[in-house]
């Protein structure tokens, strides 16, 4: 009897061992299948471990498949299992690694594209010398002595123009008018008014300035110009054509009640020392007005 007992308690010690050595190595499976899930995903199979998240409802879940025909089966099994979902959330983990770094590689190469970019359209940026920066000599070369400002020369007294040189001016800035460079002469008139408004041939350049304006199609400056020609030498000798000139303008300018004003202002008061060329040029612009007899 006790050879029996002995022979079987020998059959079972291997068996017992076998099965202590699957207990510690599910155990430490399922310790890193927890780790890995904790990391990749928020459950598991509720098979072999307890999920992160636990559900909603605490009835438990019913035995999938037949139950194993014995405890080493059952164990085998759930070792092939943990180490087949192992394998899979490895390789995941890997892979997703593996796109992070492209990911990162992709996002160094746009950043070096863009600023390659930006430098090419800015250009290349040159810094400008500090103002109180002194200059660097060159090698060996002697120590120049220091500038100096050299003093303003005294102002020379301001000559009077003579009568030759204003009518010698005057003759020079006419005489763009004649060529029909209208633009210089329009310029040349009004340096001569401005160096010389007291002068006798003020009312000439006035008037040639109006008719420069004029030529340029210039209509309102020619009407200022021929009015200013008016009010400003009334008695000079070209007062009545300033205002001939005056209604022409205006009547350019689509005002005819105006240019018949300026029109009946020259008859009233110049009508007595009106040449005759200047009765039938006013007879004329006063058809052209369309204004009252």
């Amino acid at each position: 009897m006790k050879a029996i007992v002995l022979a079987m308690l020998l059959l079972a010690t291997p068996a017992f061992a076998q099965d202590e050595r699957l207990d510690k190595r599910v155990g430490t499976l399922e310790t890193q299948m927890r780790a890995v899930q904790r990391k990749v995903f928020p459950g598991g199979d509720p098979r072999f471990f307890t999920p992160e998240i636990a559900p909603a409802t605490s009835a438990p879940a019913e035995p999938i498949g037949t139950p194993a025909s014995s405890a080493l089966a059952d164990l085998t099994a759930r070792v092939d299992a943990l180490e087949r979902q192992q394998r899979t959330l490895t390789g995941q983990v890997e892979e997703a690694q593996f796109k992070l770094r492209q990911l990162d590689e992709t996002l160094t190469k746009f950043r070096g594209d863009t600023e390659s970019r930006l430098t090419a359209i800015e250009g290349p940026k040159t810094t400008a010398p500090a103002a109180d920066a002194a200059p660097v000599a060159a090698p060996d070369a002697a120590v120049a002595p220091p500038i100096r400002t050299p003093a303003k020369p005294p102002a020379k007294p301001e000559v009077a123009a003579t009568p030759a040189s204003i009518e010698d001016t005057w003759r020079a800035a006419y005489a763009l008018y004649v060529a029909k460079d209208y633009s210089r002469a329009e310029t040349a008139m009004q340096d001569f008014l401005t160096n010389n408004p007291k002068s006798a041939r003020a009312s000439n350049a006035q008037y040639w300035l109006g008719r420069s304006y004029m030529a340029q199609d210039s209509f309102a400056q020619a009407a200022k110009a021929f009015l200013d020609g008016y009010q400003k030498y009334p008695k000079g000798d070209r007062a009545p054509d300033s205002l001939l000139w005056l209604g022409n303008a205006l009547a350019a300018l689509k005002k005819p009640d105006q240019a018949c004003r300026s029109l009946n202002e020259l008859e009233s008061v110049y009508g007595e020392t009106l040449t005759p060329a200047l009765k039938s040029a006013a007879a004329k612009s006063r058809k052209d007005a369309k204004c009252d007899a």
